[in-house]
């Protein structure tokens, strides 16, 4: 059994070192612990400091890809060299990494597939009211999209499956932490989290630039999962209310033409023809985006039994 540890890294020369300190070589339930770190296109010390401090592996990027890429590439890498589980945290040091025991622990005991540690949100001084607010807020809409019961959606201190991590894939370019679990969810994966510790803050997020900034990239990352995930929920939703506004506008003007007045409300039957129409069309939509779902599972599916088969020959 292989655990590699992954840490996605941009210009961590001064924290990368701390975090490395802190992970073992050696962990129960494993033969080998092995690291590995994704620069995603530092431009100070960073490779050097990993090599200095003996990390096995490093994925390169010329370029910033950003957190979602740099996640995918960790774990191709990760499944390239023989990982059995994956671990995913941070370069910052954020996590305590003697918690990684109880991370991979459901896992080790054929209890679960994916882990995500659950941060003691509510006692971080460093997270301010309202940023705690908007962890918990996007975790509770999370967990309504995935059927999960994940309660720190936003954590990236991770386990991860070997055939968890075949399946897992990230079309948003923002983070990998939400859409995951909810692809998790929907694909019906043993998903769980353990309760797990957190540092003092090295750094400011970068993730979290600004509150205004992490709401509008996270609206649009749950709305465009959504959109990815439940596409017929999503559009058949919108349809409906469409069509039920068609329907009061319309019983309005009825109203009125009953009552002799049908003249003067004439705007009310062209809105509710509009309303009615537009409703028609994105319930359409919503039978089209359901038989394009059905064919990226059946893509999904096939890309799996191809990852499995490869990597599986290569091991």
């Amino acid at each position: 059994m292989k655990l590699i540890i992954q840490i996605p890294c941009y210009n961590e020369a001064e924290t990368l070192a701390i975090a490395l300190k802190e992970l073992p070589r050696e962990l129960e339930g494993f033969d080998k612990v092995e690291w590995l770190i994704i620069n995603d296109g530092s431009t100070d010390d960073t490779v050097k400091v990993a090599k200095e401090c003996g990390v096995d592996h490093i994925v390169n990027f010329k370029h910033n890809q950003g957190l979602a890429k740099g996640f995918m590439a960790g774990l191709k890498e990760s499944l390239k060299q023989g990982a059995d589980v994956i671990v995913n945290t941070d370069a910052d040091n954020q996590y305590e990494a003697k918690d990684i025991p109880k991370l991979v622990a459901p896992i080790l005991e054929g209890r679960a597939e994916y882990v995500i540690g659950a941060r003691p949100i509510s006692q971080t001084d460093h997270f301010s009211a309202t940023k705690k607010f908007l962890q918990k807020l996007g975790s509770w809409v999370v967990r309504k999209a995935s059927n999960t019961d994940i309660p720190d959606a936003p954590s990236g201190f991770r386990a991860i499956s070997r055939e968890c991590a075949m399946q897992l894939n990230v079309y948003n370019n923002y983070t990998y932490t939400l859409e995951t679990i909810i692809q998790a969810g929907q694909k019906n994966m043993a998903i769980t989290s353990v309760p797990i510790r957190t540092n003092e803050d090295l750094r400011p997020s970068r993730l979290f630039s600004s509150i205004p900034s992490y709401i509008k990239k996270s609206i649009g990352t749950i709305v465009r999962i959504s959109v990815v995930y439940k596409p017929f929920q999503f559009f058949m939703t919108i349809a409906t209310i469409l069509f039920g506004l068609g329907v009061v506008v319309g019983l309005r003007y009825l109203y009125f033409y009953l009552s002799g007045d049908g003249s003067g409300h004439v705007q009310s039957v062209i809105l509710a023809g509009i309303l009615l129409g537009m409703g028609f069309q994105t319930a359409l939509i919503a039978f089209v985006a359901d038989l394009l779902s059905v064919n990226r599972k059946l893509l999904e599916e096939q890309r799996f039994e191809n990852l499995k088969a490869k990597y599986d020959k290569e091991s």
